[in-house]
């Protein structure tokens, strides 16, 4: 999501180094400098060295229980407990209310013997009492008729009744609903449940990620009853939704109907199943041309709204949506938007040789004008990431809707985004937003992490990899400044919170934005100048095949790239992740004797990394130099280089091609005076 304003192996002990201080060497200009002088002894260092990380108990429990592994991959005991929901819904918009029901059959395939069984019912945030992080519309919530279990309705407890009768039933807490059934879920089980609610629709619900706006737009997120993630970390993922963090969802498959007046058009996660019993013919073959076009097609313009949909006498239709191995559903229902649509190649999905496409909807309203183009930002960022994923996006559709009035950055779920209409920002931010947006279509919805926890994880990557599609749309216009921005403002300050912080317990203020969009995106940037481009990709794509459809954790991450480079990267994560160090490379010196240049290079900041140098001389050749990151591990603040040459140093530039976030750019570069 963007919001509007803005291996560990298991890590064995860093070495505490030992020995003499830093003396001067000639570097020969070909090759990487080498770090020949001795460790400091603990005494005389004179910086903080990064320290093994934290790992919790808790992952090395599933290490040692075979789910998880020393060098990042899924262990051979890996599982994940899965669902399939039949959801049916029917929204009046005469009083903005939501009827729903659903049935859920739920497989235990963990281990475990299950007693409860936990659901989140997010739309509770809306209910006065509960716990938020901000200001909140309230609604009352979510409304909930009936609650049943293996055919059995439950009625409501009290954790007091559960602990001291073992009483069967469910407790209402917060977002939160803990279902106590007659029998415990026993490990290879099954259990059936049924929900009854309903809701009134909120403005600007779940923190502007869904609502209404005009009486001609709703988009429905954040809606049913959603049986809780029970992983081989922790176990229960019952932390609340407080309408900051976002969500933790398992894989499941869906059965979506949705029934409004006949008037509305309705879109939503699945494949699309009933086109011919919803559209109107002239909308049916647009619909279908759409589907094999490059070219945008517009489906329903803005004046053929009012026979868009199927004229059969009915009062109301529904439409029906089917999707398999997603972790949510999501709707939306328009009545006076434009329908854009065309297709985008994703590569080859099935494995046939042949190039696979998938849908491209856009819905927009009149006062959004810039959205024609929208259509066109998706069909490339789709493609893109598909390409520079290596994995294919793997859906029928994806969905875009102008939700202005509920959101002024944009809101992702599986092969839908809602995305405020971008008029005042313009339309490059328009691009930057969908590209980012329909990016979330990997990291969280593929890779399916714990953003409730560790946000940095989907927003870090999806910041990143937003970068990448800017720079592929829109050329030189883009570069790592773009993401290093937004972290450098605030970087070693007090406003700063870790990257590693669970998301919701950051201070008020850009702490968690920071820590969870521009910095993890700029730390990536990092990773990629430290170990080469080729190197980086190759661990990049290995993470995301390893974990596609699963659920990695940090320490997965960290472990997948060090099995993939070979390289310890300890110093890295404990730099960057779980502290507030900052990166100050300076060059502080040049002098010259005879035909040899001395040049003092510091290392202001706690973050150590390698220095890369630019070394240009008067007769135009440049010399690249390469301090390793093993000196300043090794307790030093300086490094002396030595160049020969006949020639005079004229410039010295460190980190030239911007690789690195550095927080005082301005002592990077030294110039001889003339």
């Amino acid at each position: 999501m963007i919001k509007n304003s803005l291996s560990i192996s298991i890590f064995s002990l860093l070495f505490l180094f030992t020995l003499s201080c830093a003396s001067t060497e000639q570097l020969d200009s070909s090759l990487e400098s080498q770090t020949t002088e001795s460790e400091l002894p603990v005494s005389e260092l004179e910086r903080p060295l990064p320290y093994p990380i934290d790992v919790p108990n808790a992952y090395l429990q599933a290490v040692e229980n075979g789910t998880r592994s020393t060098d990042g991959k899924p262990g051979e005991e890996y599982w994940q407990n899965y669902s399939s929901y039949t959801i049916s819904a029917e929204i009046d918009p005469e009083n903005h209310t939501l009827y729903g029901e659903s049935s859920v059959e739920y497989i235990n395939n963990s281990p475990d013997d299950l007693e409860v069984i936990v659901v989140e019912l997010a739309q509770n945030l809306h209910k006065e009492g509960t716990p938020k992080k901000e200001s909140t519309e309230i609604t009352g919530g979510k409304e909930l008729e009936r609650v049943n279990s293996n055919g059995q309705d439950l009625e409501p407890i009290s954790m007091l009744q559960r602990w001291t009768q073992n009483a069967s039933g469910y407790v209402l807490d917060g977002t939160r609903l803990y279902i106590f059934p007659d029998e415990q879920l026993t490990s290879g089980g099954r259990m059936s449940f049924e929900f009854e609610w309903s809701f009134e629709i909120p403005e600007q619900g779940a923190s502007g990620r869904m609502g209404r706006n005009r009486d001609n737009l709703y988009f429905i997120a954040y809606w049913y009853p959603k049986i809780a993630v029970y992983d081989d970390v922790y176990g229960w993922m019952d932390d609340s939704f407080l309408g900051n963090a976002e969500f933790y969802h398992g894989f499941a498959d869906y059965e979506l109907s949705i029934t409004m007046p006949k008037e509305w058009m309705i879109m939503g996660t699945g494949e699309f199943l009933n086109p011919e019993e919803t559209l109107s013919q002239r909308t049916l073959e647009r619909y279908n041309e759409a589907g094999n076009s490059d070219d945008t097609i517009t489906i329903a313009d803005f004046d053929e709204l009012s026979d868009a949909t199927i004229q059969n006498g009915s009062e109301s239709l529904t439409w029906k949506f089917s999707s398999n191995q997603v972790r949510d559903v999501a709707f939306s229902a328009t009545l006076e938007s434009r329908w854009d649509a065309t297709r985008s190649a994703v590569g080859d999905l099935d494995g046939d040789g042949e190039t696979d496409y998938s849908r491209i909807n856009t819905f927009f309203r009149e006062l959004a004008p810039l959205w024609s183009d929208q259509a066109e930002y998706a069909q490339h960022s789709i493609s893109f990431l598909s390409d520079y994923t290596n994995l294919p996006y793997p859906w029928p559709h994806m969905t875009s809707v102008e939700g202005a009035g509920i959101i002024g950055g944009g809101m992702e779920f599986p092969m839908m985004t809602v995305i405020g209409d971008y008029n005042n920002a313009g339309a490059v931010q328009l691009y930057g937003v969908t590209a980012h947006e329909l990016a979330h279509m990997w990291i969280p919805m593929i890779l399916s992490t714990n953003e409730r926890r560790y946000t940095w994880i989907d927003e870090g990557y999806t910041t990143f990899h937003t970068n990448e599609a800017n720079k592929d749309y829109y050329g030189d216009r883009f570069d790592n400044n773009d993401i290093f921005g937004g972290y450098l403002q605030i970087a070693g300050t007090d406003l700063e919170g870790e990257m590693m912080r669970w998301s919701d317990f950051h201070y008020p203020g850009p702490a968690y934005g920071v820590a969870s969009y521009p910095k993890p995106a700029s730390v990536l940037a990092a990773l990629r100048g430290v170990l080469g481009n080729e190197l980086f990709m190759e661990a990049h794509l290995e993470l995301i095949e390893r974990w596609k459809y699963k659920h990695p954790y940090p320490w997965d991450i960290f472990k997948t790239i060090e099995d993939v480079t070979g390289r310890d990267l300890s110093w890295f994560w404990r730099a960057w992740y779980y502290e507030t160090w900052t990166l100050d490379q300076a060059v502080t010196d040049v002098f010259s004797e005879n035909n040899s240049y001395k040049i003092v290079i510091e290392d202001i900041g706690n973050v150590p990394m390698p220095v890369l140098l630019e070394i240009t001389l008067a007769n135009g050749e440049k010399i690249d130099q390469r301090i390793d990151v093993d000196h300043w591990l090794q307790g030093h603040r300086t490094k002396e280089l030595t160049i020969d040459s006949n020639s005079q140093v004229v410039r010295i530039e460190i980190d030239p091609e911007n690789h690195f976030p550095d927080v005082n750019p301005s002592n990077n570069i030294w110039e001889r005076e003339n």
